[in-house]
């Protein structure tokens, strides 16, 4: 008599904790590629975050943090000129922050040097990344609550 193995699909904290656990592995790739790079993780996440121009307060809301907090990651874009602000037409008194050429180079070079990332998402034959591309596009919009 052999015995019967069931699967039992992944509970939802299980799951949870799955894409939480990739989500740090993948943080920690893209935070030592952006020390490569000379930049801390705040500051890369702020420079992916302006891919097109961003209000300072709505960085914050993407950056989940103060402010106050954001002028200071701006100011060492702007230094190392990988980012500019200007006054928003509109509204002079709001300022819009863009990444600049410079800033799009960095940014491609952080991400080529992603590592462990590259390679396990380069372990992914063409079906797995087609259904964990799909997955994603589901599951994100309701994290955001959108």
């Amino acid at each position: 008599m052999g015995s019967t193995v069931t699967s039992t699909a992944p509970t939802t904290a299980d799951l949870m904790e799955a894409v939480a656990a990739v989500g740090a592995a993948y943080f920690q790739d893209f935070a030592a590629a952006a020390a490569r790079h000379g930049l801390n993780s705040s500051q890369a996440k702020a420079l992916k975050a302006v891919q097109e121009p961003v209000p300072m307060r709505a960085l914050a809301g993407r950056l989940g943090c103060d402010a106050s907090n954001v002028t200071g990651i701006v100011d060492r874009l702007e230094a190392l000129g990988l980012a500019h602000r200007e006054a928003a037409a509109a509204d002079r008194r709001v300022k819009i922050v863009a990444i600049t050429e410079q800033g799009r180079t960095v940014l491609g070079r952080i991400r080529d040097d992603m590592t462990r990332a590259q390679d396990a998402f380069a372990s992914l034959d063409d079906e797995q990344r087609v259904t964990l591309d799909s997955l994603c596009r589901q599951v994100l919009p309701l994290l955001l609550g959108q």
